[in-house]
């Protein structure tokens, strides 16, 4: 796949997801947040769903959670540019409840299509929803978190979410842990830092 095929399906899939109506979620979005970053980046971060700050921009991971996750990743050696950054669901959910099973599943196979495209050579989950969806449906965080998976030539792991760590800060010590963990596999795999 050449690279002007490449940016013709990423502007398919993006206006796929601007005009979006598979589930009620977008009668109550300001603006939908298909994801961001590096297209070509081997290390992809996939979180729960937009928030408040992340409707009003159309940006993943904005707001205060969103600057602890740059934090995060400039801390490993990365900047937010190299990696890309996704959503289980690209619209908020009212009072940023947990995205429902049901708009999870409407809004998977854009994020399908977004790994597909990226080819990400890691893949880290951010909080429950997202490994529920991406790794394993009835694992909890707590029993899988830092633990490396390989499936379809990806790596996957799950932290917990950054806004999890804005509320709890005991668990900072264990996400920096997995952190870590993400920094050792990128060397292992020839990849940066």
């Amino acid at each position: 796949m050449d690279a002007v095929d490449t940016e013709k399906l990423w502007a398919q899939l993006i206006r796929a997801v601007e005009t979006c109506q598979k589930c009620d979620l977008y009668k109550t979005r300001t603006h939908v947040v298909p994801g961001e970053g590096n297209r070509n980046a081997d290390l992809m971060f996939i979180g729960e769903g937009p928030g408040r700050d992340e409707d009003l921009t159309g940006r993943p991971f904005v707001g205060k959670a969103g600057q602890l996750l740059n934090k995060m990743i400039a801390a490993i050696g990365l900047k937010r540019e190299e990696v890309y950054i996704a959503n289980i669901v690209k619209c908020r959910p009212p009072g940023n409840r947990v995205p429902r099973e049901s708009e999870a599943e409407s809004c998977l196979p854009y994020l399908r299509r977004q790994v597909y495209l990226v080819r990400p050579r890691i893949i880290v989950c951010l909080g429950a929803t997202a490994m529920r969806y991406v790794i394993d449906r009835k694992a909890s965080i707590t029993s899988i978190r830092g633990q490396w998976f390989e499936r379809k030539g990806y790596w996957l792991m799950a932290t917990y979410h950054p806004a999890a760590l804005l509320r709890d800060s005991d668990k900072k010590y264990d996400a920096w842990e997995d952190f870590k963990k993400i920094r050792d596999k990128l060397h292992e795999l020839g990849l940066k830092p």
